[in-house]
């Protein structure tokens, strides 16, 4: 397929970027130019968090002897992936996924109103996300690579619940891809290539994200 095929779903970093309120620090990117030798020199300093923007959650993240970010196999999230697009505004429920029939092994990315919420500038607490409940249901179907297109894939207003649903996913094995633009992706089986920053013993790392129609 030619390159203009692919697609990329994935935000590029910024100061602008909204992030988890809690977050010890937010994104600081700061460009210095200098001249040397009579060459111009452009380089620039990052701090920021290993979960700002799009990235890839390791198990490492909420288990601290867990498979780390530079550990993960390099085709865990590269091949066919599939986007469905969730109607509920509010929550990812059961319900609404059993009639997708997901099957073992895929990489499912969901499409929900939080596209149109990301591009507004600023967080929004009750995006939608996964009930612990439809985390369970995922893992129960073996599913290897689950994506999101918001900051995270559990609840922002029920602590406890955020935390069990990475538990649950991760736990499981899958993958978790957050924060996708999927705001200009129809519904459908793609090919994706995702790969995250390789840090040693790494809890998350920004990834590219690109995908292509199948």
């Amino acid at each position: 397929m030619a390159e203009s095929k692919w697609i990329d779903i994935s935000y590029p970093l910024s100061e602008e970027i909204i992030y988890w309120p809690q977050d010890p620090v937010p994104p600081d990117i700061k460009t210095n130019t200098f001249t040397s030798e009579e060459v111009t020199i452009t380089m620039s300093q990052m701090t920021i968090n290993t979960h700002h923007g799009t990235h890839v959650d390791a198990p490492r993240h909420f288990y601290p002897d867990g498979t780390s970010i530079d550990e993960m196999p390099l085709t865990a999230i590269m091949g066919p992936a599939r986007v469905i697009e969730i109607k509920d505004t509010n929550l990812i429920n059961p319900e609404e996924l059993e009639g997708h029939n997901i099957r073992a092994g895929e990489r499912v990315l969901f499409k929900t109103i939080n596209s149109s919420y990301y591009k507004q500038g600023k967080f929004v607490e009750d995006f939608v996300h996964i009930t612990k409940e439809s985390a369970q249901f995922i893992a129960d179907k073996n599913i290897s690579v689950v994506g999101i297109d918001y900051l995270a894939v559990g609840s922002f207003r029920d602590r406890s619940s955020l935390i069990k649903v990475h538990q649950i996913l991760l736990g499981n094995g899958i993958w978790i891809v957050e924060a996708l633009d999927l705001s200009g992706v129809e519904p459908g089986d793609y090919e994706i290539i995702c790969l995250p920053i390789k840090i040693k013993q790494g809890d998350a790392g920004q990834a590219r994200a690109i995908i292509r129609p199948l």
